[in-house]
């Protein structure tokens, strides 16, 4: 399909690119974003050599080939779907490594293409720099640890438990081939609490670790954070919750993919409406 006739058809497209469109979120997005009417998907990028060239639609699964291939070029992918400028602001969709999103981000950014982000691994610094950086160029920028609307309103019912409870622990559980630790998602349920000016799990006795890391990672306020990495996880959280006589336990279970689908076209959306970076999708709904 050419530029020309998506011009003609509908001017609303919002043209797409996937950044990591073979893995098994990328091949979600892919899947999504061709049934979605307002969106266009006009790039599939991903660097595993053994899907170049592929239809990023038959890849994903789709009985119909989208005529997206697969490629390695980012870069000028960028420059093509910035280049167009009959089509809205584009937009690119980064699930990739914590090791290239960082760099991903920023060349989106120069190029004026908005990026939505759900690889996590960022650190505090590099979110601030691409904060800054996007800010200059008042281009939108969308980092969402969680694109799951459950995950949401899990951590809206911790803000309210944390009212009552002193003692509070996460535990992240995730399959095997997830790169970083904690999960993106566990940090940002731990800054949520951490931002209530509250500190947590005052000390009963002094601690002794015999194996290092045994009591999890020490995030703001006190609060621990434990990850688990096992074959046949999706994404799953528990916020655990405890006091004299009673555990209160929030818990968040995927179970498909899809699930984080909408919250992933609302961020698609909602991106071109901003003019710098925002973190979390509770944000924007």
């Amino acid at each position: 399909m050419t530029i020309d006739h998506l011009v003609m058809t509908n001017q609303a497209l919002i043209p797409v690119i996937i950044n990591g469109a073979a893995g098994k979120m990328g091949r979600e997005v892919v899947k999504a974003v061709a049934q979605a009417p307002d969106l266009t998907l006009m790039g599939a990028i991903d660097r595993n050599p053994e899907h170049q060239g592929k239809d990023a639609g038959e890849l994903a699964g789709l009985t119909e080939p989208l005529e997206v291939p697969i490629t390695d070029q980012l870069e000028p992918m960028l420059g093509y779907v910035a280049g167009e400028r009959q089509l809205p602001p584009g937009v690119i969709i980064d699930f990739t490594h914590p090791d290239s999103v960082y760099d991903n981000v920023r060349s989106a950014i120069a190029y004026g293409i908005r990026p939505v982000v759900g690889t996590t691994g960022l650190s505090p610094e590099q979110i601030q720099n691409l904060a800054d950086f996007a800010e200059k160029a008042s281009t939108g920028c969308l980092i969402i640890p969680n694109f799951s609307i459950g995950m949401v309103l899990l951590q809206q019912a911790a803000i309210t438990a944390s009212q009552y409870f002193d003692h509070v622990e996460i535990i992240e559980l995730h399959h095997n081939q997830k790169a970083d630790a904690p999960s993106g998602t566990a940090i940002q349920t731990a800054q949520l609490l951490a931002e209530l000016g509250k500190t947590f799990n005052p000390a009963i006795v002094e601690e002794t670790e015999k194996i290092p890391g045994a009591r999890g990672s020490l995030a703001d306020e006190g609060i621990r954070i434990h990850s688990v990495r096992l074959p046949g996880l999706i994404a799953h959280q528990e916020v655990i919750f405890g006091a004299a006589g009673q555990i209160y336990t929030l818990r968040h279970d995927t179970s498909d993919r899809a699930c984080y689908m909408p919250g992933v076209l609302l961020a698609i959306r909602k991106v071109s409406q901003l003019k710098s970076l925002v973190y979390g999708l509770e944000k924007i709904l």
